[in-house]
């Protein structure tokens, strides 16, 4: 179990530089909205995502009914459904694991699981629990971090809620470098710009979603997608 642990341990460093920033960044939002350390450290524990915990502050402070917050959150986390569907078999067999390793499915986390890597541990569905674990501490540290550092002085938090579209874009660029097949890249590109034209700003998220789940899982019963 140690050598998993450890092997886990040093894969996850990079999502770990990336979480416990943003998770200050949430923290100290948070915070400036007048909700303190035991709310992030809530948040970060039981919610745990990313974008919607930013959202989710908006939520709070504007007084936005259950509805309106529950159709923001299958909004926001609708790319889920995307990536899921690669999840398939490599959770498939991961028995006690399985529940929490679906709950911690990240963005970060999952670009983690799906990348080529020279696993020589003991135990590979342990050593994908221990990356998926983790990596919700870094975030939950961050979190707690920030949510203390806002209650000691003022920041200006102007532009912090633009630090998780910054890291999307990172993610997506190292997935690009790394893996030299970009169709999948590419229908999430098309798809994403033909329902910005025909639905506007405000209304092109879900269509797209939808576009692209489709067209993936077309590609998934053709036995051409995989992670």
């Amino acid at each position: 179990m140690k050598k998993d642990i450890r092997q886990a341990l040093v894969a996850s460093v990079p999502v770990m530089m990336g979480y416990i920033v943003l998770g200050m960044a949430f923290g100290v939002l948070l915070q400036s909205k007048g909700y303190h350390v035991f709310y992030a450290l809530a948040m970060s524990v039981l919610i745990y995502a990313g974008s919607m915990q930013f959202v989710t502050i908006d939520l709070l402070t504007g007084g936005a009914s259950l509805i309106n917050a529950a159709l923001m959150a299958l909004l926001i986390n609708a790319r889920h459904m995307v990536y899921g569907l690669s999840m398939l078999k490599k959770f498939q067999d991961m028995k006690k694991y399985k529940p929490y390793m679906i709950f911690s499915l990240t963005d970060e986390t999952y670009s983690l699981l799906v990348k080529d890597h020279h696993y020589h541990g003991e135990n590979e569905k342990r050593y994908m629990f221990f990356i998926s674990f983790f990596d919700q501490c870094y975030w939950v540290i961050g979190s707690v971090i920030g949510s203390l550092l806002g209650e000691m002085i003022t920041v200006n938090t102007t532009g912090l809620d633009f630090a998780m579209t910054a890291l999307f874009v990172v993610i997506v660029t190292e997935q690009m470098l790394d893996n030299d097949r970009h169709i999948f890249n590419m229908i999430g590109f098309a798809v994403s710009i033909i329902s910005l034209l025909i639905f506007g700003s405000e209304a092109f998220i879900i269509p797209a979603m939808i576009g692209i789940v489709l067209c993936l899982l077309a590609f998934y019963r053709r036995g051409e997608y995989s992670a």
